[in-house]
């Protein structure tokens, strides 16, 4: 078990993030445990057909037999949606020992791989040399099976973090944590992380926490050293929707299902987008799990939001779209989180109902 040890400061200092260098690496674990991640396994099958001229035998020495990866491969983002290609000149520059230190540990107690044979026995100068090559792969791996995705990934990860900071506005730390995974306990100002490697205990002490939705990861992910400040990557809700099938469409308004009573009153193109809103999302999102144009998706929202039947919120960049309470009861749903929509503060911005 693992314990994060959060302060009030360290509370007020919990924010969220993207990495996508640390998505990257949580893919590789995908790659070499397939049996763990069924909702990944349409990615995983693309990726293996257009892996040819990447080191996969170098890739898969950076997950060890109980799925530790390097921590200095998964740098703590310093900004809200850091850029890949910064993130990984962070790794490139991280100091022989470290590099040293993170790969080691990956496969503790035993020794590393013969890929990384330099990190048990080489100079500072072959370990930085590793290194180099371990981020080159990387970059080749993250342009051929990542960064087609990214897109996509991004928008459901953002509307994970904008659920859980609804959860946390409206329930406090032990309303986020509960709905995150079995593993996580939220008991006295700590955080227990269960069924992990480490067994230490971390003191933020000031230095917040910071959160890391992942498409990728099946359970918590902490650092695996105790040194590094505290961080969890955790599973992202909405990863199904991302490979499956997209919905039958009869025109680009959406036309077919939507079925009974609720569409025959709305239609059902307007139907189906309602059952959908039981959570936050953006309508370059609704169209893309729709597989319609974000205009068509536009014109019916604008009709539901007119009646009272969705609440919207500017969320930076996007405008995001729920169902009301009037939806919600109008389709017989009840809201996840049990708050009305109106007045409920979620990050910066504001719920209103139509």
């Amino acid at each position: 078990m693992i314990r994060f040890v959060l302060g009030v400061e360290d509370l007020a200092d919990t924010r969220f993030a993207l990495s996508p260098l640390g998505e990257t690496m949580e893919s590789l674990r995908v790659l070499r445990d397939p049996g763990r991640y069924a909702l990944q396994l349409p990615w995983r099958r693309e990726a293996l057909r257009r892996l040819a001229g990447v080191d996969t035998a170098l890739l898969m020495a950076l997950v060890g037999d109980r799925h530790a990866i390097p921590d200095h491969l998964t740098p703590r983002p310093a900004v809200f949606a850091p850029d890949f290609d910064d993130e990984l000149a962070a790794a490139r520059a991280a100091p022989p020992a470290r590099v040293r230190r993170d790969l080691l540990a990956v496969h503790a107690p035993g020794p590393p791989p013969g890929a990384l044979a330099d990190a048990a026995g080489g100079d500072d100068a072959r370990v930085a040399r590793l290194n180099d090559a371990i981020c080159d792969e990387l970059r080749r791996y993250w342009r051929t099976a990542v960064r087609p995705h990214w897109p996509q990934i991004r928008l459901v990860l953002e509307a994970d973090m904008t659920y859980r900071a609804r959860r946390l506005a409206t329930g406090g730390a032990r309303a986020l944590f509960a709905g995150m995974h079995p593993n996580l306990r939220w008991d006295g100002g700590v955080l227990h992380i269960d069924q992990m490697i480490g067994r230490h205990t971390v003191h933020a002490a000031g230095r917040g926490l910071l959160l890391v939705p992942s498409v990728f990861a099946h359970k918590p992910a902490p650092p695996v050293s105790a040194d590094e400040p505290p961080l969890l990557v955790y599973p992202s809700r909405g990863v199904a929707t991302l490979w499956r099938p997209a919905p039958a469409s009869a025109d680009d308004g959406g036309g077919g299902g939507g079925g009974g009573a609720l569409a025959a009153l709305l239609g059902a193109p307007r139907a189906r987008l309602l059952g959908m809103l039981g959570e936050p999302l953006p309508t370059v999102e609704i169209a893309r799990r729709l597989a319609v144009t974000p205009s068509a998706v536009s014109q019916h929202l604008k009709i539901l939001h007119a009646a009272g039947l969705v609440a919207r919120a500017r969320d930076g960049r996007h405008m995001l779209y729920r169902r009301s309470p009037l939806g919600d009861r109008l389709t017989g749903s009840r809201r996840d989180d049990d708050e009305p929509s109106s007045c409920s503060n979620e990050r910066d911005v504001r719920w209103k109902d139509g």
